[in-house]
C-alpha cells in the first residue's frame, strides 16, 4: 500500500531531482524520494545496532579467527 503525500521542497533539490528522472536513473520523482527516505532508514537503523553492540561490548566468540584471517596473505587462497 502506498500513500500519496504533500512536501515543499527548495528548488535546488526539486532540480536534483528532476535530473535523475531526465537521466533515467529514475521512473518518478517519488521513486527518487522514496530511495533517499529508504536509505536514511537504514542508515539510522545501522546507526542503532552499532551503539547497541558498541554498549554490549565485544563477542570474543570469532576474534581468533579474525585475527588469523587478517595475517593470511591472499595468495596463500589459490
Amino acid at each position: 500500500m502506498t500513500r500519496q503525500i504533500a512536501v515543499r521542497l527548495p528548488d535546488e533539490l526539486v532540480e536534483f531531482i528532476d535530473g535523475h528522472v531526465e537521466h533515467g536513473d529514475a521512473n518518478s520523482r517519488a521513486t527518487v524520494v522514496a530511495r533517499a527516505l529508504e536509505r536514511q532508514r537504514r542508515h539510522e537503523i545501522a546507526a542503532r545496532d552499532a551503539e547497541i553492540l558498541a554498549r554490549a561490548g565485544g563477542d570474543t566468540d570469532l576474534d581468533d579467527l579474525a585475527e588469523h584471517a587478517a595475517h593470511t596473505p591472499m595468495d596463500d587462497l589459490d
